[in-house]
């Protein structure tokens, strides 16, 4: 089985190390298991660079809504080294094919614009929110001042026409330092409530997985079995629905986001809503 038993408490544990007996590859999340995107978490960094020295390949999987070359160089500034990672997959990623399945209609972006590199090279329309046949969502303009109820008015419109918007990130909220910080997530929550269609790239769906897995055996030469797999992350909603829904073994990680205190307790009561339990719990990634 992919998952631990439903009836069964999910262990809190210290160390990762005795759940790779046969596992070749983790799929791990990054913002909140390898960093909370100020700076990098040292036990994290420490386990994955162990667990591929013991010949494991680690795909570093997060819902961040730009391209995998932009994550490698904030990996980079934020101290984590190359040897703790073997390849990199964004739910922008995802995202740039979407965008290239609605590249004929215009298209309007909402979000940051850090995160405009989603759009470069491409010969699109892009227009006003008003305007267009397709909204990509990156995240909010402000994710320091705003919420996702500031955009409530102005999505109003274009969901009633039914107007697609694709979620480049499907987070609600994710820590920044000590701060939650609303997602692009959170914006789709509020589309998908008055009524307008939402097209989701990354966790948890399941095609995210899909390039993933491809990905590893890409790394590996080799297809890899799921039950040679590991998913870990903090986002329960997200990576842990998403590794237990494509039918993967997964490590939950507590988060100040997702479950600022861990507890038998607390634990019991946030996994039962999920289509399976991890096999473990941690305080924080470590070997």
């Amino acid at each position: 089985m992919s998952t631990a038993d439903t009836h069964t408490p999910v262990p809190i544990v210290a160390s990762i190390a005795p759940y790779n007996v046969g596992v070749e590859a983790w799929i791990c999340d990054i913002w909140g298991v390898v960093h909370n995107g100020l700076a990098a978490f040292p036990s994290a960094v420490d386990a994955c660079k162990r667990f591929r020295e013991r010949g494991g390949t680690v795909l570093l999987l997060t819902n961040a809504p730009r391209p995998a070359a932009a994550i490698v160089e904030q990996l980079a500034k934020l101290k984590v080294p190359r040897e703790a990672w073997d390849a990199v997959l964004t739910s922008g990623d995802l995202t740039l094919s979407l965008i290239h399945e609605h590249r004929d209609a215009p298209l309007a972006h909402l979000g940051p614009v850090r995160d405009r590199g989603l759009f470069e090279g491409q010969r699109l329309d892009m227009v006003g929110i008003e305007d267009a046949h397709a909204i990509v969502c990156s995240g909010l303009y402000d994710d320091e001042r705003e919420t996702a109820e500031d955009y409530r008015a102005r999505l109003a419109g274009p969901a009633s026409r039914g107007v697609p918007l694709i979620c480049a990130n499907p987070d609600v909220t994710v820590a920044r330092g000590d701060r939650v910080i609303p997602c692009a997530g959170a914006i789709a929550a509020v589309y998908e409530a008055l009524g307008g269609p939402v097209i989701y790239a990354g966790k948890p769906y399941l095609p995210v997985y899909d390039r993933a897995f491809q990905m590893i055996a890409e790394a590996r030469g080799k297809p890899v079995a799921k039950s040679a797999v590991l998913g870990i992350g903090d986002g329960l909603n997200t990576d842990i629905r998403g590794a237990l829904s494509a039918g993967i073994r997964a490590v939950l990680v507590a988060s100040p986001v997702h479950l600022p205190t861990l507890t038998a307790e607390t634990l019991a009561h946030a996994v039962a809503p999920l289509p399976g339990r991890p096999v473990a719990a941690m305080h924080a990634l470590a070997w």
